[in-house]
């Protein structure tokens, strides 16, 4: 019997179904039966899901450490720039903790075992979550533009006073952002083709244009306007690196280039790991996304591509600053990678080195 065409309605993981169910529920989404039908997908999704969230965990757990234990001279190390990182860990560890093992059960499970509470919730902080990772690292590139572009008047707007000031900014918006999912997401059951079992759903009154203003408000205020922000922060940074700072030695040229190779990067990453996820929803919204292995690999590429995104912060943001792998091994003592600091060369992880462009201070 050939599959009917199904509506795709996304949970904030893009959960695309497979089944040839149709809801007797306006608006609400057909179900996954992945685990039903015993494709090999109930087994490599869940698995290729595991592995990126080990990763993430152990890598934004590793920041986390790091911050929290090296404590140069006695002091704490709380600039803005640790602030924004701490907070970006601290995002990215929640984000994959409260979607991705929820996320691969949909793919495994014939139906969701978790009751209405976690239906609701865990979809509500998962986008939350999301949202304060995108807004830190749009805080974190304009910290960097002030920091470098503004180095006369920075030491005044960059307090540490200020940056905690926006991080409550940044959680207040994106849990008030995430609202309506909290509001249409709901555990709904007696489907007609399977009525003993029970689906988490997003459910939107008939004929209502504010699911599709919605999704539009997250492509804009979660990617198109953070990806223009971001790009012209560092723009404006490398502009001013290889304008405005001349007489420098081969070392600082080097520094220089380092860092624009780095901003690229780190620019590259945000763009290809959330435009697939962004693509499949206004494809899902506003035109007839098709049912096939292609779009279903394109799905899970988009799943992969978003939680890795939590995944490479980490490295992007802090395991590529020199500073932050010698706190590494204050932390951890692993003298068997690395050459000891001296005293005298205690880490200090101190602003502008400890970040994205942690070679501006040099040059």
């Amino acid at each position: 019997m050939e599959e009917e065409e199904d509506n795709f309605v996304l949970f904030f993981g893009v959960n695309t179904s497979k089944c040839s169910l149709e809801t007797n529920q306006t608006g609400a989404p057909p179900c996954w039966s992945g685990a039903a039908k015993g494709g090999p997908e109930v087994v490599i999704v869940p698995v290729l899901f595991g592995l990126i969230f080990l990763l993430g965990m152990v890598g934004n757990t590793m920041v986390l450490v790091i911050l929290v234990r090296v404590r140069p001279g006695g002091r704490s190390s709380c600039s803005t720039t640790n602030i924004f990182i701490l907070n970006l860990s601290i995002a990215d560890f929640s984000f994959l903790l409260f979607c991705v093992p929820f996320q691969a059960t949909i793919y495994s499970l014939p139906e969701w075992i978790f009751g209405a509470f976690f239906c609701k919730w865990v979809h509500y902080l998962a986008m939350a979550t999301m949202l304060v990772s995108i807004f830190t690292l749009v805080a974190m590139s304009v910290d960097r533009y002030i920091a470098v572009v503004h180095a006369k008047h920075s030491s005044d707007i960059r307090s540490k006073r200020n940056a905690v000031l926006g991080v409550g900014v940044i959680w207040l918006l994106s849990l008030l952002i995430a609202i309506p999912v909290a509001q249409h997401q709901a555990l709904m059951s007696g489907h007609q083709q399977a009525p003993n079992s029970s689906f988490c759903w997003e459910n939107w009154a008939e004929g209502s244009t504010a699911k599709q203003t919605y999704k539009v408000m997250i492509l804009l205020v979660g990617y198109l306007l953070p990806l223009v922000l971001i790009t012209c922060c560092y723009a404006k940074v490398l502009h001013h690196l290889h304008t405005k700072v001349k007489n420098i030695s081969k070392k600082s040229e080097r520094s220089k280039k380092k860092t624009a190779q780095t901003v690229l990067l780190v620019v590259a990453v945000f763009l290809l790991s959330w435009l697939p996820h962004h693509i499949i929803t206004m494809w899902a919204e506003f035109g007839h996304f098709p049912l096939n292995n292609i779009s279903f690999t394109f799905r899970i590429i988009s799943h992969c591509l978003a939680y890795g995104n939590s995944c490479i912060n980490p490295i992007l943001y802090a395991f590529l600053s020199e500073n932050f792998r010698k706190a590494c091994q204050q932390a951890f003592h692993c003298k068997c990678f690395l050459q000891p600091v001296p005293t005298e060369k205690l880490v200090r992880i101190h602003m502008e080195n400890f970040s994205v462009t942690h070679s501006t201070t040099n040059v």
